[in-house]
């Protein structure tokens, strides 16, 4: 089953009530999981750190980061808040780390047993070490990256899944990284997302085969996050065999914030999951076998062997009196050449299917 993961993030606009909001809306539209960020500014950016280009342009605002994301921040009582709603509803909920006292939270006081690893943070060796000790299961996103970067990333999570005693160092996490335990805990635990970071991604820059790439290099799983405009390039990942969808969704697009302008909205929320399921009906189990719904059209779309002219019981079949026509509820054609020269058990009148 496809794992459809509602990228809520920082879509509540630092508001309890909108969160909560944003749980519906991904429940009502059959999301398997509704995931937040969890962080505290001052531990995430300086006080410098400039925005991204499209964080000024979609908030209007020319600002610090630390401005912005000041405002964006949920308390732990709100976390412990909307988890308790979510199991109440039924939809796993997930979030995202940034800083490593919001990753002892949300394994420690939450006790998340999934984590989900940014793509801005697939660098950074200490936090990658500290996610894989946590012993969760992790969800690693690969935009900006090369493959030599998710190689070496991976190697630290697989140090940290070994749980090495020794220090960690480049050469430690390829040792780890290269080893068929190491592999196998890779395998077990961790599942790999293709990613474009912009936000709208440009179509030409999404590249759904990297998907197939990342799957086949790293003998993961492999699942895509979206950060295109609409619904196609999810629904088209979901086809290529993506094994999770991510996507962003907010309450209304034109609400302020760094990320409403580049998410769906509940409708089209609804729109994406359904679809996505029915993909997953459309792919099937792969076996080639007669459906069930094609049985009945069997005898009318194929042809059988008929008599050309009436054959008369004791009469050898020959390649005049001896054809091939619908309907397919005589012998099969693959039987001609065995027929010709033998005596007709009974007789046929023109156009009737031989039986026997």
């Amino acid at each position: 089953m496809i794992k459809i993961i509602a990228e809520a993030g920082v879509n509540h606009n630092g508001s309890e009530e909108l969160a909560f909001k944003l749980i519906d809306a991904a429940f009502e539209a059959g999301a398997d999981i509704v995931k937040f960020q969890t962080f505290k500014a001052a531990n995430l950016v300086t006080k410098t750190a400039r925005q991204a280009e499209y964080q000024t342009a979609n908030t209007g605002k020319n600002e610090s980061q630390f401005a912005m994301l000041s405002r964006l921040e949920l308390s732990y009582q709100t976390h412990h808040r909307l988890l308790s709603y979510c199991q109440k509803l039924g939809i796993e909920f997930l979030s995202t780390a940034f800083d490593s006292e919001s990753l002892k939270f949300l394994t420690e006081d939450l006790n998340l047993k999934t984590l989900k690893i940014p793509s801005g943070e697939l660098t950074n060796a200490p936090f990658l070490l500290e996610h894989a000790q946590t012993g969760a299961d992790l969800i690693l996103s690969t935009g900006m990256s090369t493959l030599g970067e998710i190689e070496q990333a991976l190697g630290v999570i697989a140090f940290g899944l070994l749980g090495c005693e020794n220090l960690p160092s480049p050469e430690a996490f390829q040792t780890a990284y290269s080893s068929s335990e190491g592999q196998a805990l890779l395998q077990k635990k961790v599942t790999i997302l293709h990613c474009t970071t912009e936000y709208p991604a440009p179509l030409a820059e999404i590249n759904l085969k990297a998907i197939d790439t990342l799957a086949a290099v790293f003998n993961l799983k492999a699942g895509y996050s979206d950060h295109s405009e609409g619904i196609i390039v999810p629904i088209a990942a979901a086809a290529r065999g993506a094994c999770l969808i991510e996507k962003h969704y907010t309450l209304d697009r034109n609400m302020d914030g760094p990320d409403h302008k580049a998410s769906l909205e509940p409708d089209e929320l609804k729109a994406m999951v359904k679809a996505i399921r029915d993909i997953e009906k459309i792919l099937g189990d792969g076996r080639k076998v007669t459906m069930p719904s094609e049985l009945k059209n069997r005898s009318i779309a194929r042809k059988s062997l008929v008599a050309q002219e009436d054959i008369k019981q004791g009469e050898c079949f020959n390649e005049k009196n001896l054809g091939i026509k619908r309907s397919g509820d005589g012998l099969s054609p693959y039987l001609y050449w065995q027929l010709l020269g033998k005596t007709a058990r009974r007789a046929y009148l023109e156009g009737a299917s031989i039986i026997d």
